[in-house]
């Protein structure tokens, strides 16, 4: 099951001491200043977390998959996200001990 943004907001809160509205205010913040910086065309790295780059895709030709028509693609920009190794290993350490613990992929909500 996928976590949402109002999940992240109950467990930050929880593990913070913060209310459900201050932790909101928060992340909306921080989100807010990821896509803020990288509309600048500036990179963000977050050590052990991983980095956030903006990367320019040329112009292209492609295909309507419905139609088959050709359309153009102009250039433009998109955002990209490279975790860190630390994180990686974490999240493989953290899957590895619940498929263990035989508590991997029952989620505790619906």
């Amino acid at each position: 099951m996928n976590a949402t943004k109002a999940d992240l907001v109950d467990k930050v809160a929880t593990g913070t001491g913060l209310t459900k509205l201050e932790t909101e205010a928060i992340i909306e913040g921080f989100l807010r200043s990821i896509i803020d910086t990288l509309a600048e065309g500036r990179s963000i790295e977050i050590r052990g977390f991983g980095s956030y780059k903006v990367k320019k895709k040329r112009a292209r030709q492609a295909r309507n998959p419905k139609t088959g028509e050709k359309v153009f693609v102009p250039e433009h920009y998109v955002p990209t996200f490279k975790f860190s190794k630390d994180f990686k290993e974490m999240v493989d350490r953290g899957i590895q001990q619940r498929i263990s613990e035989g508590t991997f992929g029952k989620g505790d909500k619906k």
